[in-house]
Parts: structure tokens; sequence; C-alpha cells
């Protein structure tokens, strides 16, 4: 069974974040440059919080918030859902459609060592299903 921490190791570690007193309009455009539909909210190395697309669609556009005005700690998400990296990728699944978030860090402690989407352990579990799949199918083919 495959663990997130394994995950992590093959998709790479590199996390993608902002300061709490940036704007929104910054992270929302620091989102679009790097494809990623979340970014951590770190000060001083520490992780403070997640911004989501969700969380700025909820909490600014339809609150009428202006994007340029609105700092980043005021949508933040603060109560951060977070996976130890000896999880396994089933565990981290049930945890994020429990909690029905999309974006999950993966730390260590007060170390953040990555961030996975549901999108990457879907494609995870779809390799492995695949693979056995074919051993099957080479064994019965003999």
């Amino acid at each position: 069974m495959q663990t997130v921490g394994e995950l992590l190791d093959s998709k790479g570690h590199e996390v993608f974040s902002i300061h709490p007193d940036a704007t929104v309009f910054e992270a929302v455009q620091r989102m679009a440059e790097r494809g990623v539909g979340s970014l951590l909210v770190m000060q001083d190395s520490r992780m403070v919080g997640i911004l989501s697309e969700r969380d700025y669609a909820r909490k600014c556009i339809l609150q009428n918030r202006s994007s340029r005005e609105t700092p980043v700690r005021d949508i933040m998400t603060t109560d951060v859902v977070c996976a130890q990296p000896f999880r396994s990728i089933e565990e981290c699944m049930a945890l994020m459609t429990d909690k029905r978030i999309r974006h999950l860090p993966v730390a260590d402690g007060d170390r953040v060592l990555g961030l996975v989407s549901l999108g990457d352990l879907v494609k995870s579990l779809v390799v492995k299903q695949q693979f056995i799949i074919e051993q099957l199918e080479h064994y019965i083919a003999g």
C-alpha cells in the first residue's frame, strides 16, 4: 500500500505558498501562474493557513470584497487538515472526502513536506490498479 510520503517522493515536494499579508489578487495570480488550485499560507516558515479557489469564490467574490484590497489572512482557511507521510493513499482520499477538501498538506509535526491534490491521489490509485490488471492478464494468458 503506497503512502502519501512515497507519492510525494515521486511527485515532488515543491509547495507553492503566499504570505498572509499579501492581497488575494496576488494569491489568485500566483495560483494561475503555477497552475494550482491552492496555496499554503506561510509566515516565518510556519503554515498558518491554506487558500483555495473555493475560499476566493465564497469569501471574496460572493461577499463583494475587492481582491486587490483584501489580505489573504481575511479569507484563508486556518483550520488546516493535514496528513502524516505514513498515511496510505486510501486513508488520505477518505479524509479528503470526509472533510470535503481538494488539497491536503502533508506534514511531519510542524514541518510541511508537500501538498497533494485529490487528482494526485486518484492518479496514483489508477496507476496501481492498471498494474494489477496487467499482472492478472499476464497470469491468465499464461
